[in-house]
C-alpha cells in the first residue's frame, strides 16, 4: 500500500508530490499520470508567465498565492538552474476609457502590494517605442519561464527524494473505504490497481471527472476555452521590451491578447478565448461529441454561454477572421502586420463553472476525508504552483492528524 497517490503530472501534481516528500520523507509516494511523460497539457501550453498578482481580489487565493509564487517560483528556478527573465509587464490603456479602467487596476495593485509605476504617454513612449497609448502601469516583478522545464525540475527532485512516477496510467476508478483509497489505472488495455491511505488529485481538465470517480458532486463542471496564439517573425523579436497586456473589457470574461516575450526569445500574440469542443482540443478540429454532450446540456455552461453571447461570438469571430484578431494588437501596437502572425500551438483553459451559472474565479478545491482535489486551478496557477502546492499539504496534515 502507498502512505499518497498524487494524480496528475503537470506543474500542480508535481508540486505537490516534490513538496508532500519533502515534508513525508519516510512515506510511499506514486505519482499516476496519464501522459507519457510530465506537463503535457495545461502547464506545457501557456504563454510562460511569472504573474505579478495584477488583477485578482485582494484576500484571494489567487492574490496571495499569486504573490507568493512569483517570488517562489524564482528561487525554485535558481537552486534548479531554470532560466527565466524578469522583464516586467506594461499595462497599457489606448484611449480615454482605458485610462479611466486602468485607475482601478492601479488601485488592486496597490492592495495586493506590488511595486508599479504609472506612466503618461511620453514616459510610455520611452520605454516601448513601438508601443501606443495614452498611459499605462509598469509591473516589474512580471517575467517569463518555461512551466513545463520547472514541472520537469520538480519531477526529478521527487524522484531525487525517492518518489516514484507512473507514466501512461489514466485513472478510471477510485473508490474511498475506511482506511484506504483504491485506485484504478489504466495502461494501454490493462488494468492496474494499488491502494493508498490519502489521494491528492490535481487533474486540470478533468477535475471534475476525477471527483465524480469518487461517487461525489463537486458542484462545478470543467468548461474547456482555447486559447490560441500567434508568434511573430524573427525580425520581430524585440518589438517589445517588456511583456505587453491591454486593460482589460470588463464585459470580457478574459484578459484580452496580450504580447508575449517567450524564453526562447520569440514573441507571441494571444491569447484569445473560444469554446472547445474537446476537453483537450488544441485544434479547431478537435471535436468529442461526448465532451459537447456534457457542456451543452450543463445548466451552468448554458447560462455563462447565454450570459457572454456577444463576446463569445467576438472570439469566435477573430478566431475564424484573422485580419479581426490583428485589430486587437494593432491598437497599441500598429507596426504589426497581418503576415507577421505566424501559426503557433494553442492552449486550454480549464474553467470551472458552477452548478448556477458562474465562472468559478478563485482556486478551488473539494476534500473527502482521504482525498483532496483541486477543482479549479487557471491561470495564476502555474505561477502559483509553489504556494498551491505548500497549501495542499497543510490540509494534508490536517487528514493526516485527523
Amino acid at each position: 500500500m502507498w502512505d499518497f497517490v498524487v494524480v496528475g503530472g503537470g506543474i500542480l501534481g508535481m508540486s505537490t508530490a516534490m513538496q508532500l516528500k519533502k515534508a513525508y520523507p519516510d512515506k510511499q509516494m506514486l505519482v499516476l499520470e496519464k501522459e507519457n511523460g510530465p506537463a503535457q497539457h495545461q502547464t506545457g501550453h501557456n504563454s510562460g508567465v511569472i504573474h505579478a498578482g495584477v488583477y485578482y481580489t485582494p484576500g484571494s487565493l489567487k492574490a496571495r498565492f499569486c504573490l507568493e509564487g512569483n517570488r517562489a517560483t524564482r528561487d525554485f528556478c535558481d537552486e534548479h538552474q531554470v532560466p527565466y527573465d524578469i522583464c516586467g509587464k506594461l499595462l497599457v490603456a489606448t484611449n480615454d476609457l482605458e485610462k479611466q479602467r486602468m485607475q482601478a487596476l492601479w488601485e488592486r495593485t496597490q492592495a495586493n502590494g506590488l511595486e508599479r509605476e504609472w506612466l503618461e504617454a511620453q514616459a510610455l513612449a520611452e520605454r516601448e517605442p513601438n508601443v501606443t497609448g495614452v498611459a499605462g502601469i509598469h509591473v516589474p516583478s512580471s517575467g517569463i519561464v518555461d512551466y513545463a522545464q520547472v514541472a520537469r525540475a520538480m519531477a526529478d527532485e521527487f524522484q531525487r527524494l525517492g518518489g516514484e512516477i507512473s507514466y501512461g496510467h489514466e485513472v478510471v476508478g477510485l473508490e474511498e473505504r475506511p482506511a484506504e483509497v483504491v485506485v484504478t489505472s489504466q495502461q494501454d488495455s490493462s488494468e492496474h490497481v494499488v491502494t493508498s491511505r490519502y489521494l491528492v488529485s490535481c487533474s486540470g481538465l478533468m477535475a471534475d471527472r476525477v471527483v465524480r470517480l469518487l461517487g461525489k458532486d463537486p458542484g462545478f463542471t470543467i468548461c474547456p476555452f482555447r486559447g490560441e496564439y500567434y508568434v511573430l517573425p524573427e525580425h520581430h523579436q524585440r518589438v517589445v521590451n517588456h511583456l505587453i497586456y491591454p486593460i482589460p473589457d470588463p464585459s470580457m470574461p478574459f484578459l484580452g491578447v496580450h504580447l508575449t516575450r517567450m524564453i526562447d526569445g520569440s514573441v507571441t500574440v494571444g491569447p484569445n478565448a473560444v469554446l472547445a469542443f474537446k476537453r483537450e482540443g488544441y485544434r479547431k478540429r478537435d471535436i468529442s461529441l461526448a465532451d459537447m454532450g456534457q457542456m451543452l446540456t450543463h445548466g451552468g455552461i448554458l447560462k455563462v454561454l447565454a450570459k457572454n453571447a456577444r463576446p463569445g461570438l467576438m472570439e469566435l469571430k477573430n478566431s475564424l477572421y484573422k485580419r479581426g484578431y490583428l485589430a486587437l494588437v494593432q491598437k497599441y501596437c500598429p507596426s504589426i502586420t497581418l503576415d507577421d502572425l505566424q501559426p503557433y500551438p494553442a492552449g486550454v483553459r480549464a474553467q470551472a463553472v458552477s452548478h448556477d451559472g458562474k465562472l468559478v474565479d478563485d482556486f478551488l478545491f473539494v476534500n473527502t476525508r482521504r482525498t483532496l482535489n483541486v477543482g479549479n486551478a487557471p491561470s495564476p496557477a502555474a505561477t502559483s504552483a509553489l504556494p498551491i502546492g505548500a497549501h495542499i499539504v497543510s490540509q494534508v496534515n490536517r487528514m493526516v492528524e485527523a
